[in-house]
């Protein structure tokens, strides 16, 4: 319990230290990162059963060489693509947001660097330190977010393309 204190202790000063633009990214981070959560979960528990539906669907059928048949193997494919891909043009924003919000914090605490320079009347570096802080903690926080990000968002977009292509093999035309 005493850890679990202490941590949350720790999380605030990092999140007073960054200002309120910090606050913004922590809530982009997290939203993010549970919708990413629901991908892998999806990939990992869902896709399997509508993997397996489609193609029991596919091969109930008795005819699978006519135009008709095609036409309906390419909706099956596309209904299953278009699961694989929910979500992830969301993702993506959320990972190009991360850094301009990080970039809308580094010009808010360069704001702050610069009122106290005008109301100090010079460039005392004590007096310029929580600025600066405020300006480079919300960047580091958006790019590291981002680049998270991206990766997750690579592999979704490979595996989705992967799994599109294996069940396009196993919907196969003829009887």
């Amino acid at each position: 319990m005493i850890l679990f204190i202490e941590l949350m202790n720790t999380i605030r000063e990092f999140m007073d230290t960054g200002g309120q633009v910090l606050t913004v990214i922590a809530f982009v981070i997290c939203l993010m990162w549970l919708l990413i959560f629901e991908r892998i979960a999806f990939i990992l528990f869902g896709y399997r059963s509508i993997r397996k539906a489609t193609l029991t669907q596919w091969l109930a059928r008795s005819e699978r060489t006519s135009w008709n048949s095609v036409q309906i193997r390419e909706a099956y494919v596309s209904r299953c693509s278009a699961q694989l891909n929910q979500n992830i043009t969301l993702i993506q924003s959320l990972v190009v947001l991360c850094p301009l919000l990080g970039l809308m914090g580094t010009v808010t605490g360069m704001i702050e660097v610069f009122d106290v320079m005008a109301i100090s009347g010079s460039g005392n570096a004590r007096s310029m330190a929580s600025g600066v802080s405020k300006a480079t903690i919300p960047t580091m926080a958006g790019m590291v977010a981002s680049l998270s990000g991206v990766f997750m968002v690579t592999w979704f977009q490979r595996n989705a393309k992967r799994q599109t292509e294996l069940l396009e093999d196993k919907l196969v035309m003829g009887e």
